[in-house]
């Protein structure tokens, strides 16, 4: 007899929301060629992230038929923008809401989300969609989830969902390997054979995300306690969402997330476990990571190049549109050759450059960066030579060689910087670089850092003002009362 056909249908709407951006997210920045995605070109467009991992373990199922429902891919602003429009919002979930009424009945919801976007008039828009998801397929169905450890979450989106898988590490290298958990056990779970129990827990410490790297310790201890809780005790998955400090939502800090078999008991101990540990080290996780003001970090580069510790990475963390300009103000006043600056954010500048027909070998002089917002800093005024002038993936680069052999690279959008040899493609030779000063958070380890390039790591930001900063205390909160977290006030918690 032939086992019936399993149904599931997939959606994908993710964002990080900078909150204190001044641009807002449109339904324009999510439609561009490509996006938004549905059938086989939504299954397909992340092979190597969370919906990579869930279509690969999905369909080693021979009965699951796999749905791809419209949806916006991130937009192209990435994470340099800020509150998602209603507009927006209400449109692409209200298409999504049409999919599954026209296309079901589902046994099944995968939704492949962030967990720390912001939208005007939505409370909480993962939870939220999680809702109008469950009143098109009921109670019937299962929903499963992948989320990003910066996530922030609460009960609320479990309320309605059954299941979450949130990566562990950061940078984020478990993505494919948490859209396999949540493939294979959504479908155990449809086929009767997981009977999803959950327990969460609010730890009221907030901390930014630069902090936050899971390559050192004490965060990556409680990575590997959950791991060990993992290991020791069939079918638990534990989420620690670490949450993401620069939304301004009432959700923000900690949580611990615990899924079980039908056993809420040992739900309950492994999330009061992980949350009392993460209460005992909360000083040492904010104590975590050195930081330097930018004048002090690039004088440190110019010891470490005339020490021979190099390539240097001057990696400014605080920069959340990718238009400030501090960096680079301080390696021209400082007098630093060989550098390389990736990158500068500047829509108008390089639509300007490709309207104009910009290419190598062009003359350049002009004022860049700066000016979307007081964090951005002045613009910068760079005269030198167009090295490279090329489109691709979604933004026009341009390549200008100045000073002393330094190269700046002017994007339309925010980039992090990931790893080094993707500079090889804007035809640059990173071996002829002394310092680096790229725009990461903690992303740039997995290419500079996990593996050995890069000899000296120095983390910046800026004194004042400043958007991504360390300082929360520094950010005009609305929603966030900072005196109920550690370490703004004195919060009581027990696990």
């Amino acid at each position: 007899m032939n086992k019936r056909n399993i149904r599931i249908a997939v959606l994908h709407f993710s964002h990080e929301t900078v909150t204190f951006l001044p641009n807002e997210t449109t339904l324009e920045d999510f439609i561009y060629p490509g996006s938004p995605a549905s059938g086989e070109d939504l299954l397909r467009f992340d092979p190597k992230g969370y919906m990579g991992g869930f279509v690969q373990a999905a369909r080693e199922f021979a009965e699951v038929e796999l749905v791809g429902i419209e949806s916006p891919l991130w937009p192209k602003t990435g994470i340099g923008s800020g509150w998602v429009t209603e507009d927006a919002y209400h449109t692409f979930t209200g298409k999504m809401i049409a999919g599954l009424k026209e296309q079901g009945p589902f046994d099944g919801v995968y939704l492949c989300l962030h967990g720390a976007m912001a939208a005007h008039g939505v409370l909480r828009p993962e939870a939220d969609l999680a809702r109008r998801v469950r009143k098109v397929v009921g109670r019937s169905a299962f929903i499963a989830a992948t989320f990003d450890l910066h996530g922030n979450e609460d009960e609320a989106f479990l309320a309605q969902a059954d299941m979450g898988f949130a990566v562990k590490y950061f940078p984020h290298y478990d993505m494919h390997l948490q859209g396999e958990r949540a493939a294979r056990t959504l479908v155990r779970a449809i086929r009767g054979d997981y009977k999803p129990a959950h327990v969460t827990i609010k730890v009221p410490v907030i901390s930014p995300t630069v902090l936050q790297w899971t390559g050192a310790s004490p965060w990556m201890d409680l990575v590997q306690r959950a791991l060990v809780w993992e290991a020791r005790e069939v079918d638990v998955y534990v989420n620690i969402f670490f949450g993401f400090p620069f939304a301004d939502v009432p959700d923000v800090g900690m949580t611990v997330q615990v899924l079980t078999n039908d056993n809420p008991k040992l739900a309950e101990q492994v999330a009061r476990d992980l949350a009392g540990t993460i209460w005992r080290q909360r000083e040492a996780l904010l104590k975590s990571t050195r930081i330097h003001r930018i004048a002090d970090g690039v004088r440190l580069a110019k010891q470490a190049v005339a020490d021979g510790r190099t390539p240097v990475v001057l990696a400014d963390h605080s920069d959340r549109s990718g238009s400030a300009t501090w960096i680079l103000r301080e390696i021209i006043a400082q007098d630093v050759g060989n550098a390389l600056i990736a990158t500068i954010a500047d829509a108008r500048t390089t639509a300007a450059l490709q309207a104009a027909g910009a290419k190598a070998g062009d003359a350049f002089d002009m004022e860049i960066g700066g000016r979307v917002d007081d964090s951005a800093g002045e613009a910068v005024r760079i005269q030198g030579t167009i090295l490279t002038a090329v489109e691709g993936y979604g933004q026009f680069w341009v390549c200008i060689g100045f000073g002393r052999n330094n190269v700046l690279i002017l994007s339309t959008y925010l980039v992090q910087m990931m790893e080094p040899f993707s500079l090889k493609a804007l035809g640059l030779d990173i071996g002829k670089f002394d310092v680096m000063a790229i725009k990461s958070r903690v992303h740039f380890r997995r290419g500079f850092d996990d593996n050995g390039f890069a000899k000296t790591i120095l983390l910046v930001e800026p004194d004042q003002p400043f958007l991504g900063t360390t300082r929360l205390d520094g950010l005009p909160y609305k929603n966030v009362d900072l005196a109920k977290f550690y370490p703004y006030g004195n919060p009581t918690f027990s696990a």
